[in-house]
């Protein structure tokens, strides 16, 4: 019987550390491969700098260029993730958040981008283009099948009274469902 050979481990080399032209070479191939904020390519630089000073440099040259904008980021992801993905409002925000965009800003875009919607609109969408099992259901008698739906809206972002108040009209006993406490909605600061 033959024996098994050996697992190879791959080894990781460190990356190469860049000075502050190819720094700023990598920033713009960074860029152009995947939009970002300042804060979350600063960290991308970071690993890759020879000299951390050359980091705030490159940073500014890339602003001055244009090719580095975080309002008009944070309003493009926020257009993004609301009209073609449907997300609600704190799904939206937390995103942002994750991208390392200014809470301000990230704010400031979310708030434009959800001024003219209707949130339990968007959560009949969801549920419709997302969970078409609960949307041809019809009566969901099972309280795990809708706890699971509300648990998958209020991922999506949306807040606990509009998923309530969508998942009411699926459910086979809606007047079992409770309003959530006011503490669950998401909140505004």
């Amino acid at each position: 019987m033959p024996q098994p050979r050996p697992r190879q481990t791959k080894s990781r080399k460190p990356p190469v550390k860049l000075d502050g032209d190819a720094l700023l070479d990598y920033a713009v191939r960074s860029l152009s491969d995947h939009a970002s904020s300042s804060d979350e390519l600063r960290l991308k630089l970071r690993r890759r700098a020879a000299n951390s000073a050359d980091i705030e440099s490159v940073i500014a040259r890339l602003v001055e260029l244009k090719y580095l904008d975080d309002k008009r980021f944070a309003e493009m992801y926020t257009t993004i993730r609301v009209e073609n993905d449907g997300f609600g409002r704190a799904r939206v925000l937390n995103d942002l958040r994750a991208r390392r965009v200014n809470p301000k800003l990230a704010e400031q875009a979310v708030s434009r981008a959800f001024e003219d919607k209707d949130e339990a609109a968007m959560v009949a969408a969801w549920i419709e283009r997302r969970m078409p099992s609960v949307a041809a259901g019809g009566n969901i008698g099972d309280e795990r099948k809708l706890a699971a739906a509300y648990r998958k809206l209020r991922r999506a972002g949306f807040s606990g009274s509009a998923s309530l108040t969508a998942l009411k009209k699926f459910a086979a006993h809606p007047e079992l469902l409770d309003e959530p406490p006011p503490e669950d909605e998401p909140s505004e600061d």
